[in-house]
């Protein structure tokens, strides 16, 4: 989880760093493809820890 979390942020803050210098006229191809490895990341950060609590209810 730790390793997906951190690769997420990573990627989220190149993803920012990348609006940020290129703010007058940033290339939304690139921003695209940049945000992709983000999100994916940080799903599988959720998706690797997350507990069901359905059993709970019961």
């Amino acid at each position: 989880m730790y390793l997906y979390l951190f690769a997420g942020v990573f990627a989220l803050s190149l993803f920012i760093y990348e609006i940020a210098t290129t703010w007058p006229k940033p290339s939304y191809g690139s921003l695209a493809l940049d945000i992709l490895p983000a999100i994916l990341f940080l799903y599988l950060s959720f998706k690797a820890y997350h507990e069901k609590k359905d059993s709970e209810l019961m």
